[in-house]
């Protein structure tokens, strides 16, 4: 029976690179996979997943009003469509997330969406919050602190410094953003030598 997966993290826990094997261990055993993500996400090209590592994959892109359950109709009407892969997620809008569920539930094609769940004020994404009310797994991929904790607080990073006010969506990578325990997110530490 297929299901919707969320799995989460913060960032520089290899969400895309996890993503990318999975898609290629389907594929190895002949299976057809549709790869999207949000359109926002632009940093390394339209329509591009890629990892802190190098590795790539090609995705179609989601923007805001795109219907997604059309869009599957549409490519699985070229060849059918044995799993669903979203990276991103946090990114995706409400309807998105409901399309996703008609994908699982109508369809029978599992689900697996990546993503952040909070951002650096310490909120939910739309997307996130969505996945986390209508996902039939949620799964945290770990990653570490600077310290050696669990991340679980994304902190941005402007000019070097800690910043907790902003507008929630302005994309970036390890130059903006750095995982943080609740601790050191909440002291606004940065490394062992700041503050």
């Amino acid at each position: 029976m297929a299901q919707l997966y969320y799995r989460y993290s913060t960032m520089n826990a290899g969400k895309s690179i996890e993503l990318i094997k999975v898609a290629y261990n389907y594929e190895e055993r002949g299976k057809n996979v549709l790869t999207l993500m949000p359109g926002v996400d632009n940093r390394y090209g339209v329509g591009l997943i890629t990892s802190r590592i190098g590795i790539q994959r090609e995705a179609l892109v989601v923007d805001h009003d795109t219907d997604i359950l059309d869009l599957f109709l549409r490519e699985n009407a070229k060849g059918k469509i044995d799993c669903v892969l979203v990276d991103e997620c946090q990114f995706l809008r409400k309807h998105h997330v409901q399309e996703l569920v008609e994908i699982v539930d109508s369809l029978e094609v599992p689900v697996l969406a990546y993503g952040l769940k909070n951002d650096f004020r310490n909120e939910l994404f739309e997307g996130s919050y969505y996945m986390l009310v209508y996902a039939d797994k949620i799964e945290e991929i770990k990653t570490i602190c600077w310290c050696g904790r669990k991340a679980t607080m994304v902190a941005r990073v402007v000019d070097g410094k800690f910043v907790k006010q902003g507008e929630q969506i302005v994309v970036g990578g390890s130059d903006m953003y750095v995982s943080l325990c609740r601790k050191h997110y909440n002291d606004g530490r940065l490394g062992p030598d700041t503050l």
